[in-house]
């Protein structure tokens, strides 16, 4: 290891150093037994490697994985063809209409028919005194990792909803985006109107989004324009959006429903695993990495638990709270944030961020993710299994306070590991 990796080390995570791991308990204690003794000293080889090569705080927009419905899925349509179905800026437009069913009163719908209803050009120019800014992680509701984190962009919902000029029997909305016209293949969710109108417990606002980490949406992350629903699974926050209907109606509608999903479960705290040895020899120290999404109860622990995997586990504690967990360290704001920003500066007036200093308010921030690290102590010959979970700031454990994967998958990690002589 050289001078200079440590020092480009330094530079991506500011004071990564001994004082990191102050403070954490039994945790801590392993791990200051292979950390330095002052920052300017060399960091251990192998945790060094393996938190250098984490992934980029921020995710470049090719690189979000991807869980879009359609067959086709519209993305994948050409440019021509996506031109013709409103799928870009200069052919986009979105309705804002009354549910016929369900009728509320509105003064002004927005539609194509009149020839008053949103364009992009419109958006943008809202954007202009309306425009907010939003970390968040973007993950499905039954995948048990984030699909990517980004800085998303647009104008918030409620700027638009007033355009129409709803007075009465509006209780919730609900919308859709372009889905091949074919009825079968419509993806909707909903939402309470007060929820847009207003943002509780200083939740950010749900945004008409046109942008991620500073670049116009692509086509893949639901360009020209979606929804993003800051506390919310990714099924809210529905891709090419085309229509915002409001409605009289007393219940949800969401598509997802159908799934046996909760849809109204807000994003959970946990955390997993990104790179771990399933391997190693006797004794041999193991360098951990991984991340934690930070949910609506935020969160100050990740920790992990390593036992023999033939080991009696503690009887009557299915979630195993009373295990001997140990502490791993939160990685601090990173100084590259990657994900292709610009000049790799966060946008001015970026909800969450110093505008001076361009650093988070607080960390980790909720609605987000975080990345981790722990250096395990060698362990003796044989089969052991690798746990990690996240402590919120209620103190509750993972998969605690809301186990059940249809509101959210946050189930412990477990990871397997061999240790030869």
């Amino acid at each position: 290891m050289t001078n200079n990796n440590a020092a480009r080390f330094l530079a991506e995570h500011t004071n990564l150093t001994r004082r990191f791991f102050l403070g954490l308990g039994a945790g801590g204690a392993v791990a200051l037994s292979y950390w330095p003794a002052a920052a300017e000293e060399a960091l251990p080889p192998l945790l060094e490697k393996a938190v250098a090569e984490l992934e980029t705080y921020l995710t470049r927009q090719d690189d979000f994985r991807d869980v879009s419905r359609g067959k086709p899925i519209p993305h994948t349509l050409d440019e021509e063809a996506r031109s013709k179905v409103g799928m870009t800026p200069d052919s986009w437009q979105m309705e804002v209409t009354g549910d016929p069913e369900n009728q509320p009163d509105l003064r002004t719908p927005l539609t194509k028919a009149d020839g008053n209803a949103l364009d992009f050009a419109a958006l943008m120019e809202l954007g202009k005194d309306k425009a907010v800014r939003i970390p968040k992680v973007m993950t499905c509701n039954n995948i048990g990792c984030p699909l990517g984190m980004g800085i998303w962009e647009g104008v918030p919902l409620r700027d638009v909803i007033w355009k129409v000029q709803p007075r009465r029997n509006v209780r919730r909305l609900f919308y859709y985006g372009y889905h091949n016209d074919d009825p079968a293949q419509k993806f909707q969710s909903s939402l309470p109107i007060g929820r847009v109108l207003e943002d509780p417990l200083g939740l950010p606002p749900i945004i008409l989004c046109y942008k991620l980490n500073g670049q116009l949406l692509t086509p893949a992350r639901g360009g020209p324009v979606r929804i993003v629903v800051p506390e919310a699974y990714g099924f809210k926050s529905v891709k090419w959006i085309t229509n915002i209907v409001l409605t009289n109606l007393h219940h949800a509608n969401d598509t997802y429903a159908n799934g046996n999903n909760d849809i109204d479960s807000p994003l959970k705290t946990f955390a997993a695993t990104i790179s771990i040895p399933t391997e190693a020899k006797a004794g041999q120290p193991l360098p951990v990495t991984g991340y934690a999404q930070v949910g609506v109860s935020g969160l100050t622990r990740v920790q992990y638990w390593v036992t023999p995997r033939d080991a009696e586990l503690p009887a009557g504690d299915r979630y195993f709270t009373k295990a001997p967990w140990q502490d791993a360290a939160i990685l601090p704001p990173p100084a590259n944030w990657g994900g292709d920003l610009p000049d790799n500066t966060i946008p001015p007036a970026t909800i969450g961020f110093d505008d001076e200093s361009g650093r988070p308010k607080q960390w980790p921030m909720r609605l987000a993710k975080v990345h981790w690290a722990a250096l395990v102590a060698g362990l003796e010959p044989g089969e052991y299994t690798f746990r990690c979970r996240t402590v919120d700031q209620n103190g509750i454990a993972q998969p605690l306070p809301r186990p059940f994967d249809k509101s959210g998958r946050n189930s412990i990690e477990k990871i397997g590991i061999t240790v030869s002589g």
